[in-house]
């Protein structure tokens, strides 16, 4: 019996009757042949890994544009607190951390430069709209890899349905659409914290009684209440204080920092940069790299021009932008 064979019997016998099996995944895009040692979603997870867009996601913003600090969150640390909030409570329902890690890390992969001012911006540009899922599923079937990364069918669920108005079919992909919550409404608050764009009296009481006074506590009390409500249920749920108290913050996180704040000063001109680009690309496609050139022959410009730019780190945004519209000092 190989290795990957053992690993899905055991998963038979530790594993909740709520939690997805590995041995009856629905299966991949197209076939291939098993892995002796790893099991379907330990490959899904490993392919996301080792991808470039993974790697990208450490030079993405988060909330804060081109945080100078070393101690902010990036697009990458999110994806990383995400995956341990999620396993986390995965592993204390007896799911399948596996699926619940590879689908925390691919859930961002298709978020754009500059975080939501860079989605928002595309969002005006692209016809039909944007949004970073159905990017993140766009990368993992299409832009990465030769033929895409040929992901699980249950993995590119929880990718597409961790935001918006489709659940994901399994508990681990709820898992991580829960823990992605838990996750930036506690990170957002810490970093407007060491920002100085909030103050610790700022923060609303009342939620705090209910979820915690620190960090760590919050994040405790959230994934521990999960859990207790989540036993036994074959559903992902949340109490109604908690529930009530996340409310509560997020909405405070929108008016006090993600809307309107002194970490949101630059984001007309971040979404000022992307739309330019945009343009950009579309007199001069043939300025993009190749797989840019497949799709634009494939699937029509627009679509591989913001497929590019989505793509991009804030950094490499930047650069490009300063090469192609800020003069060059003269050099012999």
């Amino acid at each position: 019996m190989q290795i990957r064979q053992i690993t899905e019997q055991r998963e038979l016998s530790l594993l909740s009757p709520y939690a997805m099996q590995a041995q009856y995944s629905r299966g991949r895009q197209w076939p291939e042949e098993e892995c002796a040692i790893r099991t379907c979603w330990q490959r899904d997870r490993d392919r996301i890994l080792h991808s470039k867009s993974f790697r990208r996601l450490k030079h993405k913003t988060q909330v804060f544009i081109q945080p100078e600090g070393d101690h902010y969150r990036t697009r990458l640390t999110h994806t990383l607190e995400v995956s341990q909030i999620a396993r986390t409570i995965a592993r204390a329902l007896a799911l399948n951390e596996d699926l619940t890690e590879a689908i925390s890390l691919g859930h961002d992969l298709g978020h754009t430069p500059f975080g939501h001012a860079g989605e928002q911006a595309l969002d005006r540009l692209l016809p039909g709209g944007f949004r970073h899922n159905e990017q993140s599923l766009r990368v993992v079937d299409k832009l990465e890899g030769v033929r895409g990364l040929n992901l699980t069918v249950e993995t590119r669920d929880g990718i597409i349905c961790h935001t918006g108005i489709e659940h994901p079919s399994t508990l681990e992909g709820a898992v991580v659409r829960l823990a992605d919550r838990i996750a930036y409404i506690n990170h957002d608050i810490d970093d407007a914290l060491r920002a100085g764009v909030l103050k610790e009296q700022d923060i609303p009481q009342a939620a705090l009684e209910v979820v915690g006074q620190t960090h760590g506590d919050r994040i405790h009390n959230m994934v521990l209440d999960v859990v207790q409500q989540s036993q036994g249920r074959g559903v992902i749920a949340v109490s109604a204080p908690v529930q009530a108290a996340m409310d509560e913050l997020r909405d405070f996180l929108f008016d006090r920092v993600y809307i309107g704040s002194e970490a949101k000063r630059d984001e007309g001109k971040a979404e000022r940069m992307v739309d330019i680009l945009y343009q950009y690309y579309l007199q001069c496609p043939e300025q993009m790299p190749s797989l840019y050139q497949s799709v634009w022959h494939e699937e029509g410009l627009k679509v591989a021009v913001v497929d590019y730019v989505a793509g991009m780190t804030d950094r490499f945004i930047i650069h490009q932008f300063e090469q192609m519209f800020i003069p060059q000092g003269w050099t012999l």
